[in-house]
C-alpha cells in the first residue's frame, strides 16, 4: 500500500499538537526551567517517534481494515518507534543545547522523560490505530450504503420495466380484436421502442434528452391505437438537455395520464410534458421541474370515482416515482399530483438539478418539441 500524502500530513499536525500539549504539561510542572528546553525534546523525539512508527507501517504492510500491521507486527513496530524515535529525538536535542542527557547526573529527569516518552506513545499509537479504524469502517459504511441504494433503484426499475410491458401488451390484445391492421402497426412500434429502451433502462441516469426520446416513443406507439384522441408535446429547454434523470421516471406519470385522463374521456385530449429550471431558495441549488399535465377528465373526489380508479395518486407507478425520487435524492425531492387549471391533471415533481457526467451522455433529442 502506497503512502497516502493527506492522511500522512494529517498525522503530522497531530503529532505536532500532541508535542505541544506534552510540553506544555512538562512546563506546568517545572516552571522554574525555560520553556524551550521541553519543548525542543518533546518536537524532536515526537517527529523521530511518527516518522520511524508512520512509514514503517508501509514497509511492514498495513491491514485495510485498520491501516495498521496486523498481529504482533503492530506493537512491534511502536515498540521500535519509541526506542529508535526516543534516542534519536534525544541526540538532537543534545546537540541543539550543547550537552548530554546520558551523562546527566539528573537520573529522575532522565526517568521522567523515558515515562513520558512511554506513555504518550502508547496513547498516540491507540489513537491513530482507532482513528484508521474508524474511517475505515465509515468507507466501507458508504459503500455499502452506495451498494444498497444502487440495488433498490434496480429492483425498482425492473419492477417497471414489466409493469410498462404489461400493460401496453393489455392495450394490444384489445386493438387486435378491433382493429388488426392497426395492431400489427402497433407490434412494429412496440419492438422498435422496446429495442431502444431496455438497453437504456440498465443505466442508473441517463440524459433528460434521451427521457423524452422515449417518451416520444411511448406516445407514437399509444398514437396508433387511440389515433386522433391522443395529441402531446415535448418541452425541452437546449440547456437542460444533459440534465440527469432516472430511466423510465416520466414514463408512469404519462401512463397515468392516459389510462386515468384522456381514456375515460370520449374525445380524448392532450398531454404536454414540460422541462425547467428553477432558482434554489436562500442560496440552494437550482431545482428541476418536470411537470406531466393533461387535459382528460381529472381528479375526483367523490366515491363513484375512488371506486373506479381506487389506485390514482397512490398506485404503482406514482410510488415508483416517489420511492426513486426519494432513494437518489433525498427528501428534498418531491412530487404533487393536482387539478389542472383548466380541468384535467397535473403532476409535478422537483429534485436538485445535475448535469449528466459526458461519459453518460446520451443522444440528442429531436429539436422539434411539438407533435399532434
Amino acid at each position: 500500500m502506497k503512502p497516502d500524502l493527506l492522511h500522512t500530513t494529517r498525522h503530522l499536525v497531530q503529532v505536532l499538537a500532541f508535542c505541544l500539549v506534552i510540553s506544555a504539561l512538562q512546563y506546568l510542572f517545572h516552571p522554574e526551567r525555560p520553556y524551550e528546553v521541553p519543548l525542543v525534546y518533546s518536537l524532536s523525539i515526537g517527529l523521530c517517534t511518527w516518522f520511524i512508527t508512520d512509514m514503517g507501517r508501509f514497509v511492514v504492510g498495513m491491514d485495510p481494515m485498520t491501516s495498521w500491521p496486523r498481529g504482533w507486527r503492530g506493537p512491534a513496530l511502536v515498540a521500535f518507534g519509541m526506542v529508535t524515535g526516543y534516542t534519536g529525538g534525544t541526540l538532537l536535542s543534545d546537540y541543539w543545547f550543547g550537552w548530554s542527557t546520558w551523562h546527566s547526573a539528573a537520573s529522575g529527569d532522565l526517568r521522567g522523560s523515558v515515562i513520558v516518552t512511554v506513555v504518550a506513545g502508547v496513547v498516540i499509537s491507540s489513537y491513530f490505530y482507532l482513528q484508521g479504524k474508524s474511517m475505515t469502517l465509515q468507507r466501507r459504511m458508504k459503500a455499502a450504503e452506495s451498494q444498497a441504494t444502487e440495488a433498490q433503484l434496480r429492483l425498482l426499475l425492473t419492477q417497471l420495466e414489466p409493469h410498462m410491458l404489461f400493460n401496453t401488451l393489455a392495450n394490444l390484445r384489445v386493438l387486435v380484436g378491433i382493429d388488426p391492421a392497426r395492431a400489427q402497426h402497433m407490434l412494429d412500434h412496440l419492438i422498435a421502442y422496446l429495442r431502444a429502451t431496455l438497453s437504456a433502462s440498465r443505466a442508473t441516469e441517463h440524459g433528460l434528452q434521451a427521457e423524452f426520446d422515449r417518451l416520444r416513443d411511448y406516445l407514437a406507439l399509444m398514437e396508433v391505437r387511440m389515433g386522433p384522441r391522443l395529441s402531446y408535446t415535448l418541452a425541452l429547454p437546449d440547456a437542460l438537455r444533459q440534465a440527469s434523470v432516472p430511466p423510465l421516471l416520466l414514463q408512469p406519470l404519462v401512463e397515468n395520464s392516459i389510462r386515468h385522463g384522456l381514456e375515460p374521456k370520449v374525445e380524448g385530449g392532450h398531454i404536454t410534458v414540460q422541462a425547467q429550471s428553477l432558482p434554489g431558495a436562500d442560496g440552494a441549488p437550482a431545482l428541476l421541474q418536470i411537470t406531466v399535465s393533461d387535459t382528460g377528465v381529472g381528479l375526483r373526489s367523490d366515491a363513484a370515482a375512488q371506486r373506479q380508479t381506487p389506485d390514482l395518486g397512490r398506485g404503482f407507478g406514482l410510488t415508483q416515482v416517489r420511492e426513486r425520487l426519494r432513494t437518489l435524492y433525498g427528501p428534498q425531492a418531491s412530487l404533487s399530483l393536482q387539478h389542472g387549471p383548466g380541468g384535467g391533471t397535473v403532476v409535478q415533481l422537483r429534485y436538485a438539478l445535475q448535469a449528466l457526467p459526458e461519459s453518460n451522455a446520451a443522444h440528442r433529442l429531436d429539436d422539434t418539441p411539438e407533435h399532434a
